[in-house]
């Protein structure tokens, strides 16, 4: 993997950048669609590809692993040739999902042991399998196995929990280090910041991935419930850190104005399953404000969706006929939704590099967070 800094804003550490990896480039700042399932939930490859066109989408390592199974992804060729998208995919490690499943499991130094939320089975990840697991995928750039905190964390658990995510990083690289890609072409791998909202133990951990080398570096655990403004203090604390020659993701963030506020604080790369999940329950984002398309004030509105147009979505329909289609829960209306909100968010960060490269990308998030911030 290569990463070309081309650009940073002179009124704030917001970056413009090429990521270049066997299956193609990557143009940062970049939004990835969340594929949990090998699918982007409710678009056809081929609407992702012509509409939405995003450089690189996320494959989910736990939800792949207990299906279809690492066994059927290897016979297919690896998820690329299984779900049939011939560009870049990233995969997290997994330990957001053992996170989510507090209930369901127990963690060692040796690994985790959990409960399959489909059948009850039980499972063990170590860094080690994890790193097989991903392997397997096949994804272009795949995450170390860590252990992503609660928010409230105690002080001498998110320590204690930090420490073993760096143990388990070195764990990942030597296990990394006996094996080759399965498919013909390099996989990269992201270690990942943890630390909580504890600014002294975000540095150590910034500190000590930025110690391992590796080609690009994540930033976990702010995407947990805590406020905004403390996710943008820890994105800070380790930005200031981390290399500036390898890009950066903060995994799991965010709103368009999360996205916006971290990018001025020199993020690259952003996931979340915010704009599909919310489009599904009617909420569509839009440069001027939030829209509850399912609010009666739509109901004769024969506008387009929206009137930038950045999708057929878009342009195609319109706010009365969508409203329509939720209101009788006809499934097509979730799927333009998706589209749209996908759309949109591909357009901010697109943009946003548009303005980075001009110079004049401060005055133009601040405009776009003020105007962003209204319910329509």
């Amino acid at each position: 993997m290569k990463f070309d800094l081309l650009s940073t804003d002179a009124g704030s550490k917001a970056r413009a950048g090429t990521i270049t990896t066997d299956h193609g480039k990557i143009e940062t700042p970049i939004f990835m669609p969340v594929g949990t399932v090998a699918s982007v939930k409710g678009v056809h490859q081929r609407e992702l590809k012509e509409d939405i066109n995003p450089d690189i989408i996320l494959g989910n390592t736990y939800h792949l692993y207990l299906r279809p199974k690492t066994e059927i992804l290897k016979k297919a060729g690896g998820l690329h040739k299984f779900m049939n998208w011939d560009r870049n995919i990233l995969t997290d490690s997994g330990g957001y999902q053992v996170y989510s499943l507090s209930a369901r499991r127990k963690i060692k130094e040796e690994g985790v042991k959990f409960k399959s939320h489909i059948d009850g089975s039980y499972h063990v990840f170590t860094p080690e399998n994890v790193m097989e697991i991903q392997r397997t995928i096949g994804a272009d750039i795949i995450m170390a196995f860590d252990e992503c905190t609660p928010y409230p964390c105690d002080y001498k658990y998110a320590k204690r929990s930090m420490h073993m995510t760096h143990r388990w990083l070195d764990r990942c690289v030597n296990h990394l280090k006996k094996v080759d890609p399965l498919y013909g072409f390099d996989q990269t791998l992201f270690p990942i910041v943890q630390g909580s909202t504890y600014k002294d133990l975000r540095k150590q951990s910034a500190e000590y991935i930025a110690s391992v080398g590796a080609e690009g570096n994540a930033i976990g655990g702010l995407s947990v419930g805590e406020p905004a403004e403390e996710m943008y203090a820890m994105t800070e604390v380790v930005t200031e850190i981390l290399p500036e020659d390898k890009p950066r993701y903060l995994m799991g963030v965010g709103t368009p104005i999360n996205i916006l506020e971290n990018i001025a604080l020199g993020v690259d790369m952003f996931d979340c399953v915010m704009p599909t999940r919310n489009a599904r329950n009617g909420m569509l984002f839009t440069a001027h404000g939030t829209i509850n398309i399912k609010n009666k004030k739509w109901e004769d509105d024969f506008s387009p969706l929206d009137e930038m147009g950045t999708t057929f979505a878009d342009k195609d329909y319109s706010k009365a006929y969508v409203r329509h289609l939720f209101s009788v829960n006809e499934l097509l209306g979730k799927q333009i939704a998706t589209i749209h909100n996908l759309g949109f968010y591909m357009w901010l960060v697109r943009e946003a590099r548009k303005h980075i490269l001009a110079g004049d990308f401060t005055s133009w998030k601040n405009m776009m967070v003020k105007q962003m911030d209204k319910r329509l």
